[in-house]
C-alpha cells in the first residue's frame, strides 16, 4: 500500500531553518509529481511547492519563493523541503502529496503531516 511519511518538523526561532523529508513507498516514486502543502490553524490547506517528474521542474508559492527549496532523490524515494529564513507565518502542519497516473486514472495520496512552529 502507498505510504508517505513526513519528518523533520519542530520548533524553530524566526530566521531559522528546517529540512522536511517525505519518505514514499508503495508506488513508483520517480513517476509521481510530488508536492508540499501546509495548513495553519483556522486556514485552508495551501500549496507550498511542487516538483515534477523527469527533469524535476519546480513551482513555489509566492510567500516562500527565495526561502524554501523543494527537491527529490528518486534513488531514495524521498522528497525534501529546505526551509530557510523561517517566519512566524510559516507555522503550520506540513503535508506531503503524491500524484501519479496508473490504470488510466489519477492517484493521489497524502501523508499524515508534520508540525512546524516558528516562534521566539
Amino acid at each position: 500500500q502507498v505510504q508517505l511519511v513526513e519528518s523533520g518538523g519542530g520548533l524553530v526561532q524566526p530566521g531559522g531553518s528546517l529540512r522536511l523529508s517525505c519518505a514514499a513507498s508503495g508506488f513508483t516514486f520517480s513517476s509521481a509529481a510530488m508536492s508540499w502543502y501546509r495548513q495553519a490553524p483556522g486556514k485552508e490547506r495551501e500549496l507550498v511547492a511542487t516538483i515534477r517528474t523527469g527533469g524535476g521542474g519546480t513551482n513555489y508559492a509566492d510567500s516562500v519563493k527565495g526561502r524554501f527549496t523543494i527537491s527529490r532523490d528518486n534513488a531514495k524515494n524521498t522528497m525534501y523541503l529546505q526551509m530557510n529564513g523561517l517566519k512566524p507565518e510559516d507555522t503550520a502542519v506540513y503535508y506531503c502529496d503524491a500524484q501519479y497516473w496508473a490504470e488510466f486514472r489519477l492517484h493521489r495520496y497524502w501523508g499524515q503531516g508534520t508540525q512546524v512552529t516558528v516562534s521566539s
